[in-house]
């Protein structure tokens, strides 16, 4: 290495922040960097904190584009929805890679800290909940863990107050001269709809002719890619957990493994997945 330490400031480079705002000011680093806090002396405990929380924070962004893309999808502004949909399948790519580095942690490791946890588990994490019941997931039974905190609560069901992501995609076929039945009459959204024949049709005649529907198939098709990659955070999720605890229960509470293999088999735009059969 030769000559002179390079110094920005001769290219104007801003180097004082006194009374000014920096990055750190702007991005509240403060806040975010004394947010982790273990309760044991365990090495790895860190890495568990900081991955759930990242996983929140890209949870919360994915929130609010699903909600950008429902209002979009009301709106008919379909192209604005395709890039908010494609940011959210994007954000589940994230997730996924998240798990590749919690499977760095033994089950030796995990050990020297889990009772630290108590009833603490992922299992109640608001923010995933609201993202299923935007989706169309509309278990109301999982609203239980978030009883204790009535603002959690209260939001949630202002999410199950409205139409979710499928639901306003079902009512643009019908807005687009569809029959697609008693989802095109719905009123009452906070319970999971059932599968219906008539949508499952209408989706078919839409992928029977892309280019004559080209936006629903495009949206359906954004849908599905989001879906994909919404299970695969839901394998990798079983698979890491499976690695580390085995077969015992989550801290939580639920059965562990055997809960989240369930959790595999729920299908948020069913019709969407059997069209590809019709076809």
């Amino acid at each position: 290495m030769s000559g002179k330490p390079y110094d920005p400031a001769r290219e104007g480079a801003e180097m004082s922040f006194k009374d000014r705002m920096s990055y750190a000011d702007y991005l509240r680093l403060d806040r975010v960097l004394d947010a982790q806090e273990p309760l044991s002396k365990a090495h790895d405990e860190l890495l568990f904190i900081i991955q759930h929380q990242t996983s929140e924070l890209w949870m919360k962004l994915a929130i609010h584009e699903i909600r950008s893309a429902i209002r979009a999808i009301h709106d008919d502004e379909l192209q604005s929805a395709f890039k908010m949909l494609t940011r959210v399948a994007r954000i589940f790519e994230q997730l996924n890679s998240a798990w590749d580095v919690l499977r760095t942690m033994t089950p030796s490791e995990y050990t020297e800290f889990r009772g630290s946890l108590g009833q603490s588990s992922g299992f109640q994490s608001w923010q995933y909940r609201a993202i299923e019941f935007l989706a169309g997931n509309r278990n109301l039974a999982m609203l239980g863990p978030h009883a204790h905190r009535e603002e959690l609560v209260a939001a949630l069901e202002d999410i199950l107050a409205g139409p979710s992501l499928y639901d306003e995609a079902l009512l643009l076929l019908a807005r687009n001269g569809f029959d697609i039945g008693d989802d095109g009459r719905r009123t009452e959204w906070r319970e999971t709809r059932a599968e219906n024949d008539k949508v499952l049709a209408a989706w078919k005649a839409v992928y029977a002719a892309p280019q004559e529907h080209w936006l629903l198939y495009e949206l359906a098709e954004k849908l599905v890619d989001f879906e994909d990659y919404f299970r695969r955070w839901r394998f990798n999720h079983v698979t890491t957990v499976e690695r580390i605890i085995g077969l015992k229960r989550g801290t939580g509470g639920t059965a562990g493994v055997s809960y989240l293999r369930r959790m595999l088999d729920v299908v948020l735009f069913p019709e969407l997945w059997k069209v590809r059969t019709e076809l």
